[in-house]
């Protein structure tokens, strides 16, 4: 039933996610470089971001995954400090290749589709109405669901790894022979013994063993929970970016400057960030499958939103959402430079970079 279900959900993002390639290359034909520039942009701008914001990402997880009594970091910069002394300087980096490799599509998908669904929600040409700008992130958000799912998934596990070691080493938490794990590629994934250093297998090896044990599954753990961040942060996100870049135009028919729209990506996509940081929270714990010990297992959204907020209070849910909005921030500032600045476009046609408005 499960794995019937998950296999007919992923089928149906598929076909979605097709439809909108299929109709973007039907339109290349009157914009040639409208799909590879998509692919140029959202590439560019999510390996640059992904490389500057990563480690506060990651400290952004382990501060998400950490129970009342089992804390290893008190914040932020004592996470990061503490990562560096035990890890490494690119032990901050760790799960950073999954997000390299998968960016590209997922930004891509989500700006192609937001771009597709606001030309078809658009009367004449006219400008949308700020509902019809929410439809479109709603949906451009339900389609980038289907890379952002496993990356995620494979993310989380590479990072949380380092935290679970660091929980072990530190006395009056949990003895190191309690710690339990779900799976037996992830118990091996890091050596916690505190006289060695760490040892770490990569995302391919955890890929390959919850395909193995679990089929497509067990890559898409977690989907309904992303959903419930990516949908409404893309509801969130469109409008508001759209509203506040326009208040950079020097008149309706002009292009905003560059700096605007990265201000602009900046503002929105951190504000967005905070308003799904609860969701956000959930989908870090049920993605996690390695536990420590007195580490609660969830049996779904509900049931993790309800032992949270019984076990930990309402403040759990704002766990990291600092973290995350100095992640996203950059990150959505730098995609809206790459695409407005129209990069893609010029590395396709030698077009000319939109640096200021005509």
């Amino acid at each position: 039933m499960n794995h019937s279900s998950g296999s007919t959900l992923f089928d149906e993002h598929i076909d979605l996610v097709h439809k909108i390639i299929l109709k973007a290359q039907l339109a290349s034909k009157q914009q040639p470089p409208f799909l590879p520039a998509k692919l140029i942009n959202g590439g560019i701008a999510g390996i640059v971001g992904v490389t500057c914001v990563f480690p506060i990402d990651l400290a952004k997880t382990r501060l998400q995954n950490q129970r009342p009594g089992q804390q290893v970091y008190k914040s932020m910069i004592d996470c990061l400090i503490k990562t560096v002394r035990s890890e490494g300087y690119f032990g901050m980096y760790r799960g950073a290749a999954v997000n390299l490799t998968l960016v590209t599509p997922e930004k891509a998908i989500k700006l192609a589709a937001n771009d597709f669904f606001r030309c078809h929600l658009s009367k004449d040409g006219r400008g949308l109405t700020v509902f019809r700008e929410m439809l479109a992130g709603c949906a451009a958000g339900m389609c980038q669901v289907i890379i952002t799912t496993p990356m995620e998934m494979l993310k989380i596990q590479l990072q949380d790894a380092g935290r679970l070691a660091a929980q072990q080493r530190k006395p009056g938490i949990i003895p190191p022979n309690r710690l339990a794990t779900t799976n037996a590629v992830l118990s091996r994934s890091y050596n916690v013994v505190p006289s060695t250093s760490p040892r770490v297998i990569s995302a391919t090896q955890i890929a390959r063993e919850l395909l193995h044990s679990q089929g497509i599954q067990g890559l898409y753990k977690g989907l309904g929970a992303t959903l419930l961040r990516d949908v409404p942060f893309s509801i969130v996100y469109f409008p508001l970016f759209a509203n506040l870049n326009k208040l950079g135009k020097p008149s309706p028919d002009a292009a905003a400057p560059f700096y605007w729209s990265f201000i602009s990506g900046c503002v929105a996509g951190s504000t967005a960030a905070v308003v799904v940081n609860p969701c956000d929270v959930v989908k870090t714990r049920l993605q996690s499958l390695s536990k420590g010990a007195n580490e609660e297992s969830y049996n779904g959204i509900i049931d993790c939103f309800s032992k949270i907020m019984k076990r930990e209070g309402p403040s759990a849910f704002l766990k990291g959402a600092g973290c995350r909005a100095l992640v996203i921030a950059p990150l959505f500032g730098i995609v809206q430079v790459m695409y407005f600045l129209g990069v893609g476009e010029f590395i396709m046609s030698q077009s000319s970079l939109k640096l200021i408005s005509d």
